[in-house]
Order: C-alpha cells, then structure tokens, then sequence
C-alpha cells in the first residue's frame, strides 16, 4: 500500500468550517469503529463531546490533509498532553497517516508524557506507537476506554534492563 504524503495542519478554531470537517471526519470514523463496542449512552455522550462547542475551545487540533481534503485528525488539551481524539478515515488506514498525525503532535508539543482513554478499537494502535497501558479498561458515561501513556519510549528499555538480570 502507497504510504501518504499529507501535509498535516493545526486547524485552528477560529476556522468554523475547517472544525467542522474535523469533527465530521471524527464522528464518522466513530460510528463505524467505535460504536459497535459501545452502548447507545456510550455513543451518544462522545457524539455530545464532539458536537460541544466549549470543546473546540479547550482542544488543539491538527489534520492529515491530501490534496486539501481531510483524511485524519489528531487533539490534545491545550492546556496538557492528553490526546482526546485520534482518528482517521477508513480509506486512508495503513498508510501512515495516523503516525504522521503523531509524529507532528510529538514535534509541535516538545518533550513530555502523552496520555490518552483509548477506545478498544484503538489500543492495538496506541501499542504500535509505544503507548502503554496503564490501568484496566473502564466504562464512564457508557464510553469503554483503557488509560494509556507514551513516555518517550522509556518503558520499554526498562523491561530490556530487567530482562538482562
């Protein structure tokens, strides 16, 4: 499979339609990966997260954009590294645009611990970008999620150190 050459974008919130694309792109991702694992109140509270206007306001966006069209779409608090949304269109799987979104994340943001409650669509994801779990999986407002951290990739010479004693 070709790998993507997308250009990746903050999307910033004064830009009505361009947020709009994004949270489209991230309900639509939802509905046919997430939703099947999730209850009905499950799935109407994060489609209640998406469509919250306060929401745009405390989140920083970027998007994976071919030929100006949306393919992905990454968020983070402003305010921390926590990664609320991570999603990316069906057609475009495989091709690496999900690691570029993180990839761009990483580099804008500097140095830190990333955190995120991934979905159980999306751990094997997270695990392919060296996030680790750090809890059992847990069910709030109906939406079931595994908290999970990357930290720079340290845990895992941790466990090369302990295994050479």
């Amino acid at each position: 499979m070709e790998k993507s050459k997308a250009k990746i974008r903050r999307i910033d919130e004064k830009y009505t339609k361009k947020l709009s694309e994004a949270a489209s792109l991230i309900k639509e991702v939802f509905m046919e990966f997430n939703a099947p694992d999730y209850s009905n109140e499950g799935v109407k509270s994060f489609i209640d997260f998406v469509d919250n206007g306060e929401t745009a306001r405390l989140l920083e966006y970027f998007g994976a954009y071919e030929e100006n069209v949306i393919k992905g779409v990454i968020a983070v608090m402003k305010t921390e590294n926590h990664i609320c949304c991570f999603f990316v269109k069906a057609d475009s799987h495989g091709k690496g645009i999900g690691r570029q979104l993180w990839e761009h994340l990483k580099d804008s943001r500097g140095k830190g611990i990333f955190t995120v409650n991934s979905s159980p669509y999306a751990v094997p994801v997270y695990r392919k970008l060296d996030f680790e779990t750090t809890g059992e999986e847990q069910i709030q407002d109906g939406i079931r999620f595994t908290p999970m951290k990357w930290d720079g990739g340290s845990h895992m010479q941790a466990e090369v150190i302990n295994d050479d004693r």
